[in-house]
């Protein structure tokens, strides 16, 4: 009998080569090969290596960029990372999309029905709600009160949104405008990653609980998060480092640790896909639920004052 042969999942990455990892781990009696690569923000970079991987891997994960921001059922195509895409023919590429509306609701389910954190009337910072719109529709069910900082984090406009349906109303306006730009305009790409920007901090202490893309919460995060929850991912034992010296009380990452690291959904994503042998674009959210529950990943709660 022929042995299954290991599959291989690579995130091809625009943020700082600094945050690379490769690890090996087993799901579902497979063996996987993850490993992240970025590229300090060098766009030809990105496309040239996606082009040498295409065809010798199993999947292919777009980092530190979107393919799609959703919205209220309705998908917006952001230009610059459709260029990345098409660079492959193979091999699949995924964002991390499919994940961001089942796995990331099923966090903050799992964390209100296990009593790790109570959401009712907790003043919550979500600081991308277009990127993270399974968050966004699941915080305000669970009776969180939202803040979602689509304004002020993405295009420096200090203007805060406190309703789904204000954001469903920014983005049907915005969105095929937004994803017309640059990405690195509203975005925090290359070595900006790494860089902290003493900015918006009155909305970070305002909050109970501060959710999203990582790369958003430490660019903009002010001196002190004294009792903060963080909902997350992608981080390191840099940012874990980082979160406690400025006092967060908990972490929660949205997606498994290896080697203690919690990568990016867009990895988590392409494993998914990897196991199952199809297309991003074949799969439905029932087949991403089905998926998770088989893996029967949980999220990571780790209490940063111990």
């Amino acid at each position: 009998m022929t042995a299954t042969r290991p599959l291989r999942v690579v995130s091809i990455s625009l943020g700082a080569s600094s945050r690379d990892k490769v690890v090996t781990a087993t799901f579902l009696g497979r063996e996987v090969t993850i490993e992240r690569r970025g590229t300090d923000d060098d766009f030809a970079k990105a496309i040239r290596l996606i082009r040498a991987l295409d065809g010798q891997v199993d999947a292919i994960g777009l980092g530190g960029i979107d393919l799609y921001l959703v919205a209220d059922g309705r998908k917006y195509i952001i230009r610059d990372a459709l260029k990345l895409a098409r660079a492959a023919r193979i091999t699949p590429v995924v964002d991390g999309s499919g994940l961001k509306h089942t796995l990331e609701r099923r966090t903050v389910e799992w964390l209100q029905e296990r009593g790790v954190v109570d959401f009712a009337g907790k003043r919550v910072l979500l600081v991308s709600g277009v990127d993270r719109f399974g968050l966004a529709e699941t915080l305000p069910a669970l009776g969180a009160r939202t803040l979602f900082g689509d304004l002020i984090f993405a295009l420096g406009i200090p203007l805060p949104i406190t309703t789904l349906r204000g954001l469903r109303t920014l983005a049907r306006l915005l969105l095929p405008l937004i994803c017309r730009l640059p990405f690195s305009m509203i975005y925090p790409t290359g070595t900006k990653q790494d860089e902290t920007v003493a900015k918006y901090g009155r909305y970070f202490t305002a909050a109970d609980i501060i959710a999203g893309d990582f790369h958003f919460i430490r660019r903009y995060m002010p001196a002190r998060l004294d009792g903060k929850v963080i909902i997350t991912n992608t981080t390191t034992d840099g940012d874990l480092a980082l979160l406690r010296a400025r006092g967060a009380a908990r972490l929660v990452s949205t997606t498994p640790e290896f080697a203690g690291r919690s990568f990016g959904t867009n990895v988590m994503e392409g494993v998914i896909i990897a196991l199952a042998g199809t297309r991003p674009e074949a799969m439905t959210p029932e087949d991403y639920q089905r998926m998770l529950e088989r893996l029967g990943w949980e999220p990571r709660v780790l209490d940063l004052s111990a």
